[in-house]
């Protein structure tokens, strides 16, 4: 759209949906080298860096992974942006919907098997509002569809890679280790027909806390931790105190607290009883702090920017010109 061709360099672990929809846009008539796909690895991530060609560069991923790109990028002389992880915060108000909020939180903690930047991650449960909900949270975690995802009626698949499994349950060993309450454990889930499968359950833990590594880190699996506070204060310092500021959603119903929610959070993506705060595509995309490496968003304004320069032309003709030699800086007249 901004006249530029367009290289996709997908994960090694996951390579076919850029190649179909490659081939979806040949059957759409997109002329050749318009949109191109190159599989690869670091490899090639370094030489599209480093290629005096490629004049921009996007990337989505882990933050360690998006600084890189960003430095190596830059040093290179291409603009890049680069988002980097999350560790997304759902607050929950006393006087929040606990039927509908626990919906919102199976459903943005649990879907995608949690393998996705906008996933919830965490439950800042404010006051008394926790004994209500964890229980119903358990319902539902362990109640939850999990098969093959390519089956209609699958609320969650399996995990991308066996190394992620692993690590992601890891983590869950180390939030026990760590003193977390473990209320429903995922681990060591079979599938019939698939029992070699990368698969886990939905893990949820209670009574977690800042210091603990399940809190401070992304795990990108469906693993819902909980940590309760005292007060909408206490929230949003726990919030903007944390690396990351990804997204992170706010239920209630008080318009103040929303709003307020709003003004203090300093996350770049916000929901007030929405989940999952992906914005529309003429919206800003991305993150803060730690989860945005680059100057620019994603999606919007400030995505056709990303891929544009900006000229500006100024123009005055003979008959509209003063005789006479002008000593300061033109202006409008």
């Amino acid at each position: 759209a901004a006249g530029c061709t367009f290289i996709l360099k997908p994960s090694e672990r996951d390579p076919s949906a850029s190649l179909f929809m490659a081939r979806l846009l040949k059957e759409a008539g997109l002329p050749d080298g318009v949109f191109n796909v190159v599989q690869g690895d670091k490899i090639v991530v370094d030489a599209l860096l480093a290629h005096r060609d490629v004049k921009a560069v996007s990337f989505v991923g882990s933050t360690p992974i998006a600084n890189y790109i960003y430095e190596t990028g830059a040093k290179h002389g291409k603009r890049v942006q680069a988002l980097g992880g999350a560790k997304n915060h759902m607050v929950v108000m006393p006087d929040a919907d606990i039927e509908k909020t626990v919906d919102a939180l199976i459903g943005a903690g649990y879907g995608s098997a949690g393998e996705r930047c906008m996933a919830i991650s965490v439950a800042v449960l404010v006051g008394d509002v926790a004994d209500k909900i964890v229980p119903r949270l358990a319902e539902c975690a362990k109640s939850l569809v999990i098969k093959n995802g390519m089956e209609r009626d699958a609320e969650m698949g399996p995990i991308v890679t066996r190394q992620a499994l692993e690590r992601i349950e890891a983590y869950i060993a180390s939030g026990v280790e760590e003193g977390a309450t473990l209320v429903v454990d995922g681990r060591g889930l079979k599938v019939p027909g698939h029992e070699e499968g990368f698969f886990t359950g939905g893990t949820l833990f209670d009574y977690v806390t800042p210091d603990m590594r399940i809190y401070k880190e992304e795990i990108f699996g469906p693993v819902l931790a909980c940590v309760r506070v005292n007060d909408f204060a206490q929230a949003v310092q726990l919030i903007n105190d944390h690396e990351f500021g990804n997204g992170v959603a706010c239920f209630t119903r008080d318009g103040n607290v929303a709003r307020e929610f709003g003004r203090q959070i300093e996350v770049g993506m916000v929901g007030i009883n929405v989940p999952i705060p992906v914005p529309m595509a003429w919206h800003g995309f991305g993150g803060w702090k730690r989860s945005l490496f680059g100057d620019m968003h994603a999606y919007g304004e400030e995505g056709v920017r990303f891929y544009t320069k900006q000229k500006s032309i100024m123009q005055r003709w003979p008959e509209s010109t003063e005789k006479g030699a002008e000593f300061t800086m033109p202006v409008a007249k």
